[in-house]
């Protein structure tokens, strides 16, 4: 049974306390043995989850909210292992995942299966959004990801952005996911932020310390709140609402997007200075 998430209207946002906060926007507990966890949002139909695969192999079912045949019958998906070597089945292909390895599967696949090590459990995150056409599957290493550095030290927010499942590497409907790898020494993520109303986002933080947290912040550029998450935590973020976040230590995070505009550079910038 997935956990689903309404849309809530920005003048809604505005009112909301810290719990309501959490409720409506933070995912938690996206990795349980031998389970797999899935949030429904109304953002553009996005559904964020996880698997982790411990005494036996796992696989991707549908449920009844989606009214359809198997998972993928009328979805695509892209998964990034962040835990410890593990083995994914597409329709009987199997994709060893290392570590930061990403699959795409398109849709139309009809079983898809996890399995791992009990020992050293792999963790597999990922993102769904309807899919309007069928594109191949195919694994993306770090290695073959389009990486672009930005930042720098001396204003906290050094990172390395790895565009994994994006249309200029892997043919995809609507879905793009990368990873952000803040360096030693900063703290900062999407700094400047920004918004972009064709599409929704979703973060996914991770390699956080359990004593660290990351202080998200989210909402209209002249009305922010926050969100204090922790490792393995994910926040959906409105097409109106910024993605930023500062943290306690330097970290990881997966960012993922589902809308109408594929274009990565497609997005509304916020000076620091006119935040409020």
């Amino acid at each position: 049974m997935a956990d689903v998430r309404y849309a809530i209207h920005p003048a809604e946002f505005k009112s909301l306390q810290t719990q309501q906060l959490r409720d409506a926007f933070l995912v938690e507990n996206i990795f349980q043995d031998n389970q797999v966890s899935i949030v429904y949002t109304h953002y553009d139909r996005l559904i964020i989850g996880g698997v982790k695969p411990v005494s036996k192999e796992v696989a991707l079912q549908t449920y009844d909210a989606l009214k359809s045949d198997f998972f993928l019958q009328r979805r695509e998906i892209g998964i990034i292992n962040v835990g410890a070597q593990g083995m994914v089945m597409v329709d009987g292909e199997s994709f060893v995942m290392e570590e930061k390895d990403a699959l795409y599967i398109g849709r139309g696949v009809k079983q898809v299966t996890f399995s791992s090590s009990a020992s050293l459990p792999a963790l597999f995150y990922f993102n769904s959004a309807p899919a309007h056409a069928e594109h191949p599957t195919r694994k993306v290493t770090l290695q073959e990801a389009e990486t672009v550095e930005l930042g720098s030290l001396e204003t906290s927010n050094q990172r390395i952005i790895r565009k994994v499942l994006v249309n200029s590497i892997v043919n995809t409907c609507q879905l793009q996911m990368g990873v952000t790898e803040l360096q030693k020494g900063s703290v900062w993520n999407t700094m400047p932020p920004h918004v972009h109303d064709r599409r929704m986002e979703a973060y996914f933080y991770f390699n956080l310390p359990d004593n660290q947290v990351v202080c998200h912040f989210m909402g209209e550029p002249q009305q922010t709140r926050h969100l204090f998450v922790r490792n393995h935590n994910a926040v959906i973020s409105p097409p109106w609402s910024i993605h930023s976040g500062a943290g306690t230590t330097n970290y990881s995070f997966i960012w993922g997007m589902a809308g109408e505009n594929l274009d990565y550079g497609d997005m509304d910038t916020v000076t620091p200075a006119d935040l409020r």
